[in-house]
Parts: structure tokens; C-alpha cells; sequence
């Protein structure tokens, strides 16, 4: 994640409240979405960025989550999303799912 994009979500994170704010993912590679989600929860794990050390314990969703593609409507989510979730496919969007839940609920 760049310092750039850091700087940014840490900046709305001290500004709105980090209980107001919603991450939302759209890559398809597990680590990426892993470092990514902790880099948001619990802070740079590269210890680089504006992050680092910096448990800010956003909560982060994937876009492919049922939870999310509930909330969109469907001609919207298909136009959009839909050729991702297709790529994806159902065990992926599963485990993408299943990551973030488990980080959801320990963090």
C-alpha cells in the first residue's frame, strides 16, 4: 500500500472515527487482500508506512462478499463486478470471505 494511500485512511480514520469507516477491497490475491486487511486493522506490518504501529481496527470487507453483494443492486453488482466474481469463482470468493470474517472477529 503506498505511504500516499496510508497518509490518506489514516488522516479519515483521526477525522471521522475509525467506527465510521468501512475499507473495502477488490483484488483477488490472497496475500494482497491479507496485508491489506491487516495493514487497516492493525497496522503496516512492513513497518514502512504511516501505519506502522498504528492499530487503527478498521473494519475491511472484499467486495465478492455475500454481504456486500446483498447491499448493491444486483444490475449494478453484475455490470460492475460481475466478470470479477465469474474469475473468481465460488471457492475463492469463499475464501476471501472466510480470511476477512476470521480477521473481522479476532481484531
Amino acid at each position: 500500500m503506498s505511504l500516499e494511500y496510508q497518509n490518506a485512511v489514516k488522516d479519515l480514520a483521526f477525522k471521522y472515527g475509525p467506527e465510521n469507516l468501512v475499507v473495502m477491497l477488490g483484488f483477488l490475491d490472497m496475500d494482497l487482500i491479507e496485508i491489506q486487511a491487516i495493514t487497516m486493522t492493525d497496522g503496516d506490518p512492513s513497518g514502512v508506512g504511516s501505519l506502522s504501529g498504528v492499530a487503527l481496527r478498521l473494519k475491511v470487507y472484499h467486495i465478492l462478499e455475500p454481504e456486500i453483494k446483498s447491499q448493491i443492486p444486483q444490475d449494478v453488482y453484475q455490470e460492475q463486478i460481475g466478470l470479477m466474481a465469474i474469475t473468481a469463482g465460488p471457492e475463492k470468493i469463499a475464501k476471501i470471505s472466510e480470511l476477512l470474517q476470521q480477521l473481522r472477529t479476532t481484531r
